[in-house]
């Protein structure tokens, strides 16, 4: 499971550098219609903004996916658990208590 995970995660990652790299490419190579009818300044801000608009589209679509993961409660390690129970019921001595601390105020 953990390999699959990882595995959308690359392939996420990777649309998240091409698409927009590509997204630039066709633009300012005339490759995208109508791209050749804009000046220079708007053809700047056209595939800034389409650039942006597709790293998001990646990022939610990975989002879904990752909504879309099965859910397998996790049971933690019983050993964990006892030792963590157990150093935080064991006192330190280093801070005093709050009824000591009020004592020394007084």
């Amino acid at each position: 499971m953990a390999a699959a995970v990882i595995k959308k995660f690359f392939i996420a990652s990777m649309f998240m550098w091409i698409a927009p790299l590509a997204i630039l490419y066709g633009f300012n190579h005339n490759l995208l219609p109508g791209s050749t009818n804009l000046s220079p300044h708007a053809l700047t801000l056209v595939s800034g903004f389409v650039a942006v608009i597709s790293v998001n589209i990646v990022i939610a679509f990975y989002i879904y996916m990752a909504m879309k993961e099965p859910v397998d409660k996790h049971e933690p390690d019983p050993k964990f658990l006892a030792d963590a129970k157990a150093s935080v019921s064991q006192p330190t001595g280093e801070a005093p208590t709050s009824s000591e601390s009020i004592k020394k105020r007084e």
